[in-house]
């Protein structure tokens, strides 16, 4: 038998985490809907709330380089909280689509090094620039230790006195 101060714990609980439920139904972002768009090969999410939510496919671990029509059978799952590709076998959280992170860590940094090495007109221009001004202004930290360096060679430079 299950002792009373168990059975009204549980009960505590389980009314608290509905009442957290309840509260992220309304204030998460949840999906109404979703469609692949070929034409600009963009993934579209109708969020509950009314906006909108547009990625390419291409930055999300699990979808880069999959085919159109794979990436077409989409769908919402029941919470709306995720979106599912069955042939794919793909599940994506709908707030961390919204907040930017498309995989895995290592996935994420993969992005990061692959936007790094991104050479545009833009970034070429910046570089040329400052290249003129004598290149890279050094790391903070790395002045702040050579005005260290320097107040120490003043202190010892000094004649005694």
């Amino acid at each position: 038998m299950v002792e009373p101060w168990i059975r009204n714990e549980l009960a505590r609980r389980y009314h608290r985490a509905s009442d957290e439920g309840a509260k992220a139904i309304v204030s998460e972002p949840r999906a109404a809907s979703v469609r692949y768009d070929a034409g600009t090969e963009r993934i579209i999410v109708e969020l509950t709330n009314g906006c909108q939510f547009v990625f390419p496919p291409q930055l999300v671990q699990g979808l880069a380089g999959a085919p159109s029509a794979a990436l077409a059978k989409v769908t919402v799952t029941p919470t709306g909280w995720g979106l599912h590709w069955e042939d794919l076998d793909v599940d994506l959280s709908v707030p961390n689509l919204a907040l930017g992170i498309f995989g895995t860590r290592a996935w994420m940094q993969v992005l990061g090094r692959r936007g790094g090495l991104c050479c545009s007109q833009a970034k070429a221009r910046a570089s040329r620039k400052n290249g003129r001004k004598g290149g890279r202004p050094p790391h903070a930290s790395k002045l702040i230790h050579e005005g260290h360096e320097a107040r120490k060679k003043r202190w010892t430079l000094r004649a005694p006195g």
